[in-house]
C-alpha cells in the first residue's frame, strides 16, 4: 500500500529529513542534526513538529454532549467553551480503542484530535453511535503543527499575540498569514507549547514563518518519542491498547470524578464496570517507569525479570532520554514489583540489563497554567 504524505512533505525533504513509514504516512524521523540534538533543542528552546497525520474531526448536533459522554469517561458537560480534555475511547472489555483530545467549540460542537493509526476505526465507531441530527466530519484538508518548548510562547506571540494569553488546555480561533487557524495550548512533550490546525493550502507558509525564528528548529518522530517518554506520556499501541485498561496504564486521573463509582454520572461508558472495579481493587499489572543502569537501551517487547530471573512483565517503550542523559523505559510489570526503587532487569538478547523502577515523569512538566 502506498504511503500518504502530509502537506509538509516537500519541506521535510528540503530540510534534510530522513523519512520513514509511520501510521500509513511518510514521516520525518529526524533531520540533519539528529534525534539527541532535536530533543535537547525542544527542551531548551522550541521545536516545530508536523503532526498533520493525526485525525481532526468536528462532532456536532443536538444532544452531542450526552452522546460523547457515552463513549468516554469524561464529564464533558462541565467542559467550558474552547476548553480541552484528554479522553479515552474505551471498549466493552475496559480496554482503550484510542486516546484523544476533545475541545468544546460550542454548546453542540466538539473538535476532536485522534491518533493517525486509529482515525478510520474511530470515525466508524463514533458514527455508529450517533443519534439522528448528529454528524461527524473529518477535516481532511487540514494540517496540524505543534510548537513545543520554553521559547514556544514568545515565538508564537510574535505571530499571534492572542496566543500568549492561552493557558494549558485552552484554545482560540485566529488568523495567521491570511489563513484561518485554531490554536490550542497543548502538546505531547511535557513542555509549554501549542498545536495549530491550519488549512492545507497555507500550512507550509505558516511552518516557514515559525522556522524563520532563530529559536525554532524542525523536530522529527524520533525526538517526539523520547520527549514524551521522558515526560511519562503514554503512546497508543505501546502503553494503550484494546487489551490495556486505563487503570493498568495508571491513567486513573483521566476518569472524571463524576464518572467514578458514587459520582453524579457514574459509569455509562463502555467497560465502566471493569474500570470501576480496578479503581477500587487495583490491578495485577501496572505501568511503571524504569531507568536503565548503564548506556545500553532496552526496547519494546523485551521481558522484565525479577531477582530470581523470572519474567514479571515486558517493556512497552524504550529510548535514550537526552535530558536525563540515560536510557529510560516504560513497562507493564506485576504490581508487586511496581514500588519505586525496585531493582529489576531486562532480558536483552540473553543478557540481563539492570534497571530500577523510577518516578514518572523523569523531567518536570512545564505546562503553562497562568
Amino acid at each position: 500500500m502506498s504511503l500518504k504524505h502530509t502537506p509538509l512533505d516537500g519541506l521535510h525533504r528540503e530540510l534534510g529529513a530522513r523519512m520513514v513509514p509511520f501510521a500509513g504516512y511518510d514521516m520525518p524521523v529526524q533531520y540533519r542534526d539528529g534525534i539527541i540534538a532535536e530533543h535537547r533543542h525542544t527542551r531548551e528552546r522550541a521545536g516545530l513538529f508536523d503532526v498533520s497525520h493525526m485525525g481532526q474531526f468536528i462532532l456536532e448536533g443536538p444532544g452531542i454532549t450526552t452522546t460523547l459522554e457515552s463513549l468516554v469517561p469524561v464529564d464533558l458537560e462541565a467542559l467550558g467553551e474552547h476548553r480541552q480534555s484528554y479522553a479515552l475511547l474505551t471498549n466493552d472489555e475496559g480496554g482503550v480503542r484510542d486516546d484523544l483530545i476533545i475541545t468544546r467549540w460550542g454548546p453542540d460542537t466538539f473538535f476532536l484530535v485522534v491518533n493517525a493509526a486509529c482515525k478510520a476505526e474511530d470515525r466508524a465507531w463514533i458514527e455508529s453511535q450517533l443519534a439522528p441530527g448528529q454528524t461527524l466530519r473529518e477535516l481532511e484538508g487540514q494540517g496540524l503543527l505543534a510548537v513545543q518548548g520554553p521559547k514556544a510562547r514568545a515565538v508564537l506571540a510574535e505571530l499571534l499575540p492572542f496566543a500568549e494569553d492561552l493557558t494549558f488546555l485552552q484554545g482560540a480561533h485566529g488568523e495567521l498569514n491570511g489563513a484561518p487557524i485554531y490554536v490550542t495550548c497543548s502538546g505531547y512533550t511535557g513542555e509549554d507549547g501549542y498545536e495549530l490546525s491550519v488549512p492545507e493550502a497555507q500550512v507550509e507558509a505558516v511552518a516557514r514563518s515559525l522556522l524563520a525564528h532563530d529559536d525554532v528548529a524542525p523536530i522529527g518522530l524520533g525526538a517526539r518519542d523520547s520527549l514524551r517518554l521522558e515526560s511519562g506520556l503514554c503512546l497508543y499501541g505501546h502503553e494503550l491498547s484494546p487489551a490495556i485498561s486505563p487503570i493498568e496504564a495508571k491513567l486513573n486521573w483521566s476518569i472524571s470524578k463524576s464518572r467514578r463509582s458514587g459520582g453524579a454520572k457514574a459509569g455509562g461508558y463502555p467497560g465502566a464496570e471493569r474500570i470501576a472495579r480496578e479503581m477500587s481493587e487495583g490491578t495485577s499489572r501496572v505501568r511503571v517507569g524504569m531507568r536503565v543502569l548503564g548506556k545500553r537501551p532496552v526496547r519494546e517487547g523485551q521481558n522484565v525479570l525479577n531477582a530470581a530471573g523470572e519474567v514479571i512483565g515486558a517493556v512497552s517503550s524504550g529510548a535514550f532520554a537526552a535530558t536525563v542523559d540515560a536510557p529510560v523505559a516504560m513497562a507493564f510489570v506485576d504490581s508487586s514489583y511496581a514500588a519505586l526503587d525496585t531493582e529489576l532487569s531486562v532480558d536483552v538478547r540473553g543478557k540481563a540489563l539492570a534497571v530500577v523502577v523510577c518516578k514518572l515523569p523523569l523531567v518536570p512538566q512545564r505546562y503553562y497554567r497562568g
